[in-house]
């Protein structure tokens, strides 16, 4: 057995990131422990499959045939499945997702983190919208389009120096042109296919991440899923007033539903879709949406959960965890634009929200304000630091419960051990990773902390990505 060798493959279960598992006889005969993870295969599924890696205890393929279909395997509905970035396993049953993300969830916490048979775990919230469930898309322009084998074996001529679309995954400068996407709205992509044509008819320059030059950088589109306002964000690499003025009526004579037109200017060379500052061209420069009763202002650059739907279940799901009856104190850290503070604040006395980034805590008072919440106080605090001696100077009483929602890099140290020199009785971790969640309340049950119960909610349908809320409460 070596790298480059087919080898047929009955795949038997599925790990993290959508890899298929097999175990297979190693040449000296021993196949007690030796796994090989298979790209691009599910469970069920007879493979013939090329060798990519080998280590001494597990190697790596890549399906080249499905030989035998999973019968969990379905027909993906987009075209461009298979190539580009933004869905990893729409060839497989959404039902099936759901379980492999449950089963998923259990594995890291038992693997990572050591827990097992000791917490309950809650049944996963599927999206009720597989399709179309994204408030917000960010799609890049590019002078190297990525061509397709479809595109490629038909001989039609191509331009292969203006694309607006998608990346194909791990081709940071390359785009898959697509004229369809399932994500968001069928709105959404009736606005890419004419943002693309509007700019290619004119012959506007692609900015160009080698050179760092040209004009066109992003194209953002946000779509409220209860109040329908659309906000259209243009990212660009520097002021044309007369292009995007005309670019702003042209769009709003073919999308009446268009509620506001935004150019963010970027002179940054990352490939960010964040502008050092922004000129709003129609509306208001911001749309609202709504999480359970109430309403969120969304600017061009603010975070708000993609999944508008499934993230009320997210909140709700950590407000019962925290089983509130109206008289706690309230830490919420890495509270952004303040939405679950916000959510919460009629079921608690006081919430004291801790932020890093100060444009987001402008948008949590805003929203505050919006929505007449007057128990929810907002402080800029960097959590990679200590954020003690910041409570100790604001006289901030000690709260009952704590929710945490750091990033995918999960809580720094610091926070660790700050949390638990402020020993609440509760603690509610809601996170997109998994792998870190269990790693960091691995530490907090090392300070008498126990893991009561979780709850997997699935906001992205189609991807690996999973959201889980955990309750830790302090062990008698």
């Amino acid at each position: 057995m070596k790298k480059g060798d087919l080898i047929e493959l009955d795949i038997e279960n599925y790990a993290f990131e959508g890899k298929g598992i097999t175990r297979i006889k190693r040449e000296d005969g021993d196949e007690k422990n030796f796994v090989v993870f298979v790209q691009n295969s599910y469970p069920g599924d007879k493979v013939k499959a090329k060798l990519i890696k080998i280590k001494k205890s597990f190697a790596e393929a890549r399906t080249k045939e499905i030989l035998i279909p999973s019968q969990e395997r379905v027909e993906a509905k987009c075209k461009y499945f298979g190539s580009c970035g933004g869905c990893k396993q729409q060839d497989l049953s959404y039902d099936s997702q759901t379980k492999y993300k449950q089963q998923q969830v259990k594995e890291i916490f038992k693997s990572i983190g050591g827990f097992s048979g000791h917490h309950e775990i809650l049944p996963i919230i599927p999206s009720a919208n597989s399709f179309f469930y994204r408030n917000k898309m960010e799609f890049s322009f590019s002078d190297k389009r990525w061509l397709t084998e479809d595109e490629i074996s038909s001989g039609e001529k191509i331009d292969k120096n203006f694309a607006l679309g998608l990346h194909v995954p791990n081709v940071y400068d390359k785009v898959l042109d697509i004229d369809v996407c399932y994500l968001q709205s069928e709105l959404s992509y009736r606005i890419l296919n004419f943002t693309r044509n509007f700019f290619k008819e004119r012959n506007a320059q692609v900015y160009s991440t080698k050179t760092h030059s040209g004009f066109l950088r992003n194209l953002v589109i946000r779509h409220s899923y209860h109040t329908r306002d659309l906000m259209v964000n243009l990212v660009t690499a520097d002021e044309d007033d007369s292009l995007i003025k005309t670019y702003s009526n042209s769009l709003l004579k073919e999308f009446l539903e268009i509620t506001t037109i935004v150019n963010n200017i970027s002179r940054k060379k990352a490939s960010v879709a964040i502008g050092d500052y922004e000129k709003v061209f129609y509306g208001d420069g911001f749309i609202t949406d709504m999480i359970g009763e109430f309403t969120f202002r969304i600017s061009a650059n603010s975070f708000f959960q993609t999944n508008t739907l499934q993230a009320e279940n997210l909140y709700k799901t950590a407000v019962d965890f925290a089983e509130l009856k109206g008289n706690e104190i309230v830490y919420d850290l890495y509270s952004g634009a303040g939405t679950i503070a916000i959510y919460i604040s009629q079921k608690v006395k006081v919430v004291y929200a801790f932020e890093s980034v100060e444009s987001a805590i402008e948008d949590a008072k805003t929203n505050a304000e919006l929505n007449d919440i007057n128990n929810v106080h907002f402080f800029n605090a960097d959590l990679y630091k200590s954020f003690l001696p910041l409570i100790e100077e604001q006289k901030i009483p000690n709260p009952d419960a704590i929710i945490l929602d750091p990033p995918r890099s999960g809580l720094h140290k610091n926070t660790v051990e700050d949390v638990i020199k402020i020993n609440p009785d509760k603690i509610v971790y809601v996170s997109c990773n998994p792998a870190t969640q269990a790693r960091d309340i691995k530490l907090f049950f090392d300070a008498g902390y126990k893991l009561i119960k979780m709850r997997a909610v699935d906001m992205f349908p189609h991807t690996f990505h999973i959201e889980n809320v955990c309750l830790l409460t302090k062990s008698v």
